[in-house]
């Protein structure tokens, strides 16, 4: 009894990288966007709760704001409340799948405010957080998601 293929079966190293390769393209872009979501969520509401005690805006928050990041054409204590509600707000619409194409956009625009006027030599780390943001601008935030419920589902999965 002979086997009928389609064409010759590879072997060796070739191979098995071709089929590693089709494995990694069927894992959902969903899947990505969703992880995504709550990790970059994570790193934003972390630095959100260090500039709170309580619900209101810790001492050490607004002296940061005055003395090292000293953002231009924004008043200090201003863009330390600002910034503090937008690290709470955006990062829980992250995680629940609410409005996330516009809180990443959001916090895409803060990443780059921090990378422009604040620590320009971060540019790793923002890059991460830039890439993570993009995804979920580009891609939604994957099917577990209110987004995605209120839609109805009526989108096509990418």
């Amino acid at each position: 009894m002979t086997l009928i293929t389609d064409g010759p079966v590879a072997h060796g190293p070739a191979a098995f990288v071709a089929r590693l390769i089709a494995l990694f393209e069927r894992i959902p872009l969903s899947l990505a966007s969703t992880v995504a979501r709550i990790g970059i969520a994570g790193v934003f509401w972390q630095s959100g709760q260090t500039k709170v005690t309580g619900f209101a805006l810790n001492d050490s928050a607004i002296y940061l704001f005055e003395n090292e990041y000293r953002l231009p054409l924004i008043d200090p204590w201003l863009a330390a409340h600002l910034a503090a509600i937008a690290e709470h707000l955006f990062p829980i619409l992250l995680v629940i799948g609410l409005a996330s194409r516009f809180s990443a956009l959001a916090l895409l625009g803060m990443t780059l405010v921090i990378q422009i006027f604040v620590y320009p030599d971060a540019w790793p780390t923002h890059g991460t957080w830039a890439a993570c943001l993009l995804l979920i601008i580009i891609a939604g935030p994957g099917p577990l998601s209110l987004d995605r419920l209120i839609a109805g589902g009526f989108r096509e999965h990418r």
